[in-house]
């Protein structure tokens, strides 16, 4: 059983930078893939990113490429979400999701554990 939280979400301007952070709780942390999801009012669940067991890879959607980065802490147990340019358009709940695998997927339902998310609002 894995339980993870989130937290750094808040209201930023457009340009703005936000640090999600991602703590999970066990002692397998290092053997699960990670991925971070959003998820805006009225719409479906979206990939953000993942990063694989080791963090030696990771994949991004199109619309955040070159403006996020993830990362992870073995030791901490705590994966991060560095989110920079940030768009009106990013608006929405990011919840960072366990998968139990060294590989990355963009399904989510593919992961098996899932934190309660964390907003995240751009202002114009």
């Amino acid at each position: 059983q894995v339980q993870l939280v989130e937290s750094g979400g808040g209201l930023v301007q457009a340009g703005g930078s936000l640090r999600l952070s991602c703590a999970a709780s066990g002692r397998t942390f290092s053997s699960y893939a990670m991925g971070w999801f959003r998820q805006a009012p009225g719409k479906e669940r979206e990939f953000v990113a993942a990063i694989t067991s080791s963090g030696g890879s990771r994949h991004y959607a199109d619309s955040v490429k070159g403006r996020f980065t993830m990362s992870r802490d073995n030791v901490k147990n705590t994966v991060y979400l560095q989110m920079n340019s940030l768009k009106p358009e990013d608006t929405a709940v990011y919840s960072c999701a366990a998968r139990r695998s060294v590989v990355v997927s963009t399904d989510p339902k593919n992961y098996n554990y899932w934190g309660q998310g964390t907003q995240v609002t751009v202002s114009s």
